[in-house]
């Protein structure tokens, strides 16, 4: 011991701290990579400052009415005043029966594209086919909502309609958060089901999409977030300037029927913004943060959902 002491700390002890002493070259890297991690933190605040400013902006603005009253009661005086719920319920009815049509279908289309079809033209034809589909503009959608639903079905204008094409609208952006979501899962645990005796189904059921449940909701937060944004889709299908609706009782929460026409937050704020006169600066900024408070309270929800599924994932 006093050996291994003497020879850690003698005079041949700098010399071997100095061999492993960073040279020109470590610390130019090093120095490198200071300056690009401060170049890239100083752009991700350049990225959220204008982002809080705008936020700041709208709720200073809205300020004056925003209260519950506002949120509960109806437009009133040729939605001049009043509140915001009849088109509040309608994106509720829009986003969620659009959720409960693509969720399933965009969720079973990614399993079969990555745990089913083999690698062929075909494949890779539908593969481009719904990449090209995410990127076709919302008003495209619509024209294709009024041709397949409104007058071939002979559905017409109503919130069935309407949600059928935010579905189709939404639609690519889930497949591929799925096909992706899956694809990340290692081979070797279907390997090790598939050893056990289980059949492929039983291997996708039981491990492949538990553990790829995090990033298929990936998909659907930004369905959810887009449906309850968008306006083109919903204002050539379903979408209407005005209905009454209930202020209080069972029928507020259910005014519509799948074959009604109703109001929505984001066509209303267009309404109220360009169709309307007399109506308030503070009535349409608090339309505007209603609408943003929405579409955060429900990716805030998924998000902390998709957390605490990756917090249990087995790799």
């Amino acid at each position: 011991m006093a050996r291994d002491a003497a020879t850690t700390t003698g005079p041949g002890a700098g010399d071997a701290i100095g061999r492993f002493a960073a040279g020109p070259v470590e610390r130019r890297k090093a120095l490198v990579e200071r300056l690009v991690a401060w170049l890239l933190g100083s752009l991700t605040v350049l990225l959220v400052l204008p982002l809080i400013a705008i936020l700041a902006t709208l709720v200073a603005k809205a300020w004056p009415v925003l209260s519950w009253a506002f949120i509960t009661q109806n437009p009133q005086t040729y939605m001049t005043a009043g509140g915001i719920w009849a088109p509040l319920i309608g994106t509720f009815y829009l986003v969620f029966i659009s959720l409960a049509v693509a969720a399933p279908i965009g969720v079973l289309a990614g399993v079969y594209l990555n745990e089913y079809a083999g690698e062929n033209w075909t494949t890779r034809l539908v593969t481009l086919a719904v990449v090209n589909l995410a990127g076709v503009p919302s008003i495209v959608h619509a024209l294709f909502g009024v041709g397949a639903f409104v007058l071939f079905a002979g559905i017409g204008r109503s919130v069935l309609a309407a949600s059928l094409t935010l579905a189709v609208m939404t639609l690519p952006v889930i497949i591929t958060s799925t096909k992706e979501a899956l694809a990340a899962v290692p081979q070797s645990f279907r390997e090790a089901c598939w050893n056990m005796g289980a059949s492929r189904w039983q291997t996708i059921r039981t491990i492949v999409l538990p553990n790829a449940t995090s990033g298929i909701l990936t998909g659907v937060i930004l369905q959810v977030s887009r449906a309850a944004g968008e306006t083109a889709p919903i204002l050539f299908t379903g979408a209407v300037f005005y209905v009454a609706v209930p202020d209080r009782g069972l029928a507020s929460f259910f005014p519509y029927g799948l074959f009604d026409r109703c109001m929505a937050l984001s066509y209303h704020l267009f309404t109220i913004s360009t169709q309307v006169t007399g109506v308030s600066e503070a009535l349409q900024y608090g339309t505007a943060v209603v609408l943003i408070g929405l579409v955060i309270s429900v990716n805030l929800a998924s998000i902390s959902l998709r957390v605490y599924l990756r917090s249990r994932k087995r790799w």
